[in-house]
């Protein structure tokens, strides 16, 4: 006999099958909302057939996949939702990418189309060297190739989509220059939504989730499919402003704020007018950040509840979440329990065995919201999960007793500056591109804005110079800016251990340096060419 968790059935089912289905239940119901533009439930369902419609006339087939690179717009979730109708693999690229990292995504993905918008069409044609076919969704040509697809075919195709089919390919930085595309299936982004909605924030077709994360981005996208699956209101700031956002949330009355990160919240709650803001229908509010902060940001807007989590890509966005009842020091330095479905565990990385509560050691989890692999890439995805199941994400956490997580640090090489993942091996790779540039290290620099920032330590080739400004010039513009390290420190000798580079002596070193000289925030980044 089944058995239902918490009290409600399991239930999962295709994302082109979801915004159907709630295109018909809540046909006139604002779906999407955005400074310049705005969508019903029902035009995003006619919109995502149209775009499918145009997809199968340009020649996409089953399992192709196909990239999304727009700016935060309707069509954004349009694309997507279009792309995963017809049984083809969305790819959402980072619309902060430059040259480098655009050709090591397309290339590593083997998209045949790219769906895009003109404001990106000159970027692209100037540095992909071995481009897709590039799709603007209002192109007369495309919407010809749309007009002649017809709609049956559309629904032919999605209905030989399975719940276990991958639906979205999200590219992640890791430990190596290459990328990884974590592949989330139908199912793992439904239960996911299930859990948000039904078990953490008590969702319902009366609310309005404001929030400003990117539409390439993990959470944009993984909250939008919720908001969706609980037949909300999504509204979004477009591009990012606070001004603009904190006019939102008080115009629109919005309900529930996802922020996802303090870098984007603390500008908000800093607005000089925003404790005289009507923001009485806020009921939730999601950051994540260090405590102190969490606490201040938390006592701005007493009437709300602000949680925290912990999340990553391979868990299509929350692992844990606090629950809305937990003390307000349990939701300021937890990331609170895991999502139903989900399973963690926090061992010893060197021999695998499970650690006492608050011991810190590397996170291991799996369940329903995990992601199946990484894309053509089985040797990696075979390290990354053990004979039971587990996915061994290195990152060093805690779990307390009653079975919160709490992020501590990162075993693998990676920074998080500002919310963004930042591979280390990715900025070397870069940085050695130089001609002067015999070795280059990566390690994150204490920042009061963004948490940490890059920052390089580089020896030169024999007989070789730079200066640290030419390295940052050679990066601005050729990598996404927040990649691009804001200290350049050269060295003729390296701290080793054996064979290895001390990188925790580097971090100490940096970090030490800038406190010496009450450097607490990055210079901004400004080109000198």
């Amino acid at each position: 006999m089944a058995e239902s968790v918490n009290g409600r059935w399991i239930e999962a089912t295709t994302l082109g099958d979801l915004l159907d289905r709630r295109a018909e239940e809540y046909h006139d119901r604002v779906a999407l909302s955005f400074p310049a533009e705005s969508a019903t439930y029902g035009v995003l369902a006619e919109r995502a057939n149209l775009l499918a419609r145009g997809l199968i006339g340009a020649g996409v087939g089953r399992g192709d996949p196909v990239g999304i690179m727009l700016s935060n717009r309707v069509d954004s979730l349009a694309a997507l939702f279009a792309v995963a109708k017809i049984g083809a693999i969305p790819v959402p690229v980072n619309a902060r990418f430059k040259g480098y990292e655009l050709n090591q995504v397309v290339a590593h993905s083997g998209l045949r189309v790219l769906v895009t918008e003109p404001a990106f069409t000159d970027l692209l044609a100037e540095t992909l060297t071995d481009g897709p076919r590039l799709v603007l969704p209002d192109d007369p040509e495309f919407l010809d190739l749309a007009g002649r697809t017809p709609a049956d075919e559309v629904r032919r195709r999605q209905a030989l989509v399975r719940v276990r089919d991958t639906a979205v390919v999200m590219y992640t930085s890791g430990t190596t220059a290459s990328p990884k595309g974590a592949m989330l299936s139908h199912e793992a982004f439904c239960r996911f939504a299930a859990a948000t909605v039904h078990e953490r924030f008590e969702l319902t077709p009366e609310d309005r989730i404001w929030t400003a994360l990117p539409l390439f981005h993990i959470g944009g996208i993984a909250f939008a499919i919720a908001s969706i699956y609980g037949g909300c209101s999504y509204v979004h700031t477009g591009f990012y402003d606070p001004v603009v956002a904190l006019d939102q949330l008080e115009s629109q009355r919005c309900t529930v704020a996802l922020p996802g990160f303090e870098t984007i919240w603390l500008p908000v709650v800093n607005q000089p007018d925003f404790a005289s803001r009507d923001l009485s229908a806020l009921r939730l509010v999601m950051a994540v950040g260090v405590p102190e902060r969490l606490r201040d940001m938390a006592s701005r807007l007493p009437s709300a509840t602000q949680v925290s989590c912990f999340g990553m890509t391979e868990a299509c966005s929350f692992l844990a979440v606090n629950h809305r009842d937990d003390s307000l020091e349990e939701r300021v330095t937890t990331g609170g329990h895991p999502l139903p479905g989900m399973e963690c565990r926090v061992v010893d990385p060197q021999t695998g065995v499970d650690l006492s509560p608050g011991s810190e050691g590397e996170l291991l989890f799996r369940g329903s919201n995990c992601f199946d692999g990484y894309y053509k890439d089985p040797e990696l995805s075979q390290r990354v999960f053990d004979a039971d199941g587990w996915f061994h994400t290195g990152d060093i956490a805690t779990m307390d007793a009653d079975g919160r997580v709490t992020f501590v640090s990162r075993l693998k090489d990676m920074l998080k500056v500002g919310g963004e993942n930042v591979s280390a091996a990715e900025v070397e790779g870069y940085l050695l591109r130089h001609d002067a540039v015999l070795m280059a290290q990566v390690v994150g620099a204490p920042d009061g804005h963004y948490v940490e920032v890059p920052a390089a330590f580089v020896q030169l080739k024999p007989d070789a110079s730079v200066e640290e400004q030419e390295l940052i010039d050679f990066c601005l513009g050729a990598i996404a800016t927040y990649r691009v390290p804001r200290y350049v420190r050269f060295v003729t000798e390296w701290p080793m251990s054996g064979t290895k580079i001390k990188k925790y002596v580097l971090r100490e070193r940096i970090a030490e340096e800038l406190r010496e000289r009450g450097i607490t925030r990055a210079p901004k980044l400004v080109s000198s060419r």
